[in-house]
């Protein structure tokens, strides 16, 4: 499994990729992939990573676990493959860079164009069994991704940390360092968004006037159809 991260990643998490607990989440995820139905697709597991390098990283997203339906979920959070209708929380997000941003919704929720400019976005837990919500939970996922986001906001300077929802905001405490812009509000879901918690927050706009201040290039939200 592991062979398939990108070797720039490697590098950065080498000590993590060779803890016990890591390598015996290579077991289960192995194990998992050929007793069921597991999402995304073997091969797309660290697509967050692979499309998104290194070197590029300057916005991280951070989702809870990949979608659980029959061709939904492709490696990066809150992003489906071409052709699959929009699940309730990327809707809300569309609508809210539609109302701060005023680009039109786009028919794809592929967010990949999002990834090639840099945003990490990032699954605390990479995998699920079909029909299963959290069925990968506490094995070991949230170990290692909370390791990337320790890792990344010590190497890394000037990030913008989108942190939606409780779940998310509970990342917090593993970025370090002070140069980082960390955007915090409700979860995109109707639930919260229904509430008055997402529409409004304008963390596209703000996440883009923060790279400008450091020199860094805005990311392009428009997903041009």
């Amino acid at each position: 499994m592991i062979e398939q991260l990108s070797e720039d990643w490697r590098i950065l998490l080498k000590e993590e990729l060779t803890k016990a607990y890591f390598i015996g989440l290579q077991d289960k995820v192995n194990v998992a992939y050929e007793e069921a139905l597991i999402y995304p697709p073997i091969e797309k597991i660290f697509s967050a990573f692979n499309l998104c390098s290194l070197e590029n990283v300057k916005v991280v997203l951070i989702g809870q676990d990949p979608y659980h339906g029959n061709g939904q979920a492709n490696g990066l959070s809150f992003s489906v493959s071409n052709g699959i209708a929009h699940p309730p929380s990327l809707k809300n997000i569309l609508k809210e860079i539609n109302q701060d941003l005023g680009f039109e919704i786009p028919k794809s929720g592929n967010l990949e164009a999002w990834a090639k400019q840099g945003v990490l976005l990032l699954n605390a837990t990479l995998t699920v069994e079909e029909g299963k919500a959290g069925s990968h939970q506490k094995i070991g996922w949230e170990k290692f991704t909370n390791a990337v986001i320790s890792e990344l906001s010590i190497q890394k300077s000037g990030l913008v940390f989108l942190l939606w929802g409780g779940f998310a905001k509970g990342k917090a405490k593993f970025i370090k360092g002070a140069n980082h812009l960390v955007l915090q509000t409700g979860h995109p879901s109707p639930l919260s968004a229904n509430r008055g918690y997402w529409f409004g927050n304008k963390h596209f706009s703000q996440a883009n006037t923060f790279l400008l201040k450091n020199n860094k290039v805005p990311v392009d939200w428009s997903l041009v159809d």
